[in-house]
């Protein structure tokens, strides 16, 4: 069962660098993975700094636990 919390963690860390990329960076993958344009009903430039927050916070929270478990 770790190697399963191992996974879903590492997948965790992936997905918050691509938040954060998605923040500076526009393609078509980064742009799938935007949050602001699955909450947002008209997401735009202004929302974008959104990824960065939460990206930094999921990718944080992930890599936080991987270290302490």
């Amino acid at each position: 069962m770790e190697n399963l919390d191992t996974i879903v963690t590492v997948i965790g860390i992936i997905y918050g660098v691509l938040l954060v990329l998605a923040a500076f960076i526009r393609t078509k993958l980064t742009e799938a993975f935007r949050i602001d344009a699955l909450f947002m009903p008209k997401p735009s430039e202004a929302t974008r700094p959104l990824n960065l927050v939460i990206g930094i916070l999921v990718a944080g929270y992930s890599i936080y636990s991987l270290l302490k478990g």
